[in-house]
């Protein structure tokens, strides 16, 4: 898999900073994640099934050593607290009503003792006791973020996270089948556990009944970059931007692409627009700096 070179990995970074600045998700990966081997390229830039980082297959640690680890991380006042809420629950017994309460209570417990997977874990309970593809969706995410920001986890960890999103996506579209929920189990997949030819597959089949839908072809584009398909990515973006013109992610990988495929006189073109929508002095001043290593 073939990375962009670093200075676009900072501007993206920054672009991606000016998008998505205001919304508890993580933004969406950039084209530049080094890869541990020679994939095998399929459609739009997929590759097969991968263990997170690339090498060897990773096992998901289990949900015991989870909750025992985030134990272990606090004091005795903080156990207390938790222990409270555990035993309310123990009373609550089957009692749906009282218990979610109850796992939300132990999520935001966790939370603040920052052990988002543990918080994670409760967050997910309520929702699917709730029967919430809003909350089902938003756990998902929750633990997303937990797999792209917590670098210092071991990858049985973040595997363990992967899995907890794909599961909640997965009952958010039993519940609600929309392709907003696809879309969100595709990038569980991509960007969680390394299966990516199923995340494709998901995607493909969303723009063969909907060939406009904006997050799948960005997704495909993207992939289509990390496998220098250039010319499948340019038409990814292409039809992103048919919809709307100042889609700046669409953008900003429209002129990696043709950066990619030799073409740099049509990537500075497509960069001097990307400045104007975005319309940022520090960013400008990042991708001008960028544009002088053409």
């Amino acid at each position: 898999m073939r990375s962009l070179p670093f200075i676009s990995i900072v501007t993206a970074a920054l672009l991606a900073g000016l998008l998505y600045a205001a919304v508890p998700t993580t933004p969406p990966a950039g084209p530049a994640a080094a890869s541990g081997g020679a994939p095998h390229q399929g459609a739009d830039g997929a590759t097969g099934p991968m263990a997170m980082g690339g090498g060897t297959p990773v096992a998901a640690a289990s949900t015991a050593s989870i909750l025992e680890q985030a134990r272990q991380t606090v004091g005795d006042h903080g156990l207390t607290a938790i222990r409270m809420v555990e035993d309310s629950l123990a009373q609550a017994a089957t009692d749906s009503v009282q218990m979610a309460p109850g796992f939300a209570r132990l999520a935001r417990l966790w939370a603040g003792h920052h052990q988002g997977s543990a918080a994670g874990y409760y967050l997910a309970l309520e929702a699917g006791l709730e029967k919430s593809p809003k909350k089902l969706t938003f756990a998902g995410r929750f633990f997303l973020n937990l797999v792209a920001d917590a670098a210092a986890d071991s990858p049985s960890v973040r595997m363990w996270n992967a899995r907890q999103a794909v599961a909640c996506f997965q009952q958010a579209q039993a519940l609600a089948p929309a392709d907003s929920n696809q879309v969100d189990l595709a990038t569980a997949y991509i960007e969680g556990t390394g299966e990516t030819m199923q995340g494709v597959q998901l995607l493909l089949g969303i723009v063969r009944k909907d060939s406009g839908n904006v997050p799948a072809l960005l997704i495909l584009g993207k992939l289509a970059i990390q496998s220098a398909q250039w010319d499948k990515a340019i038409g990814r973006f292409e039809q992103v931007l048919q919809q709307e013109p100042q889609n700046r992610e669409a953008l900003y990988f429209l002129a990696e692409a043709y950066k990619g495929k030799g073409d740099r006189t049509q990537a500075r073109a497509t960069f001097e627009r990307v400045k104007k929508v975005v319309n940022n002095p520090a960013f400008s001043r990042d991708l001008d700096e960028y544009l002088k290593t053409f």
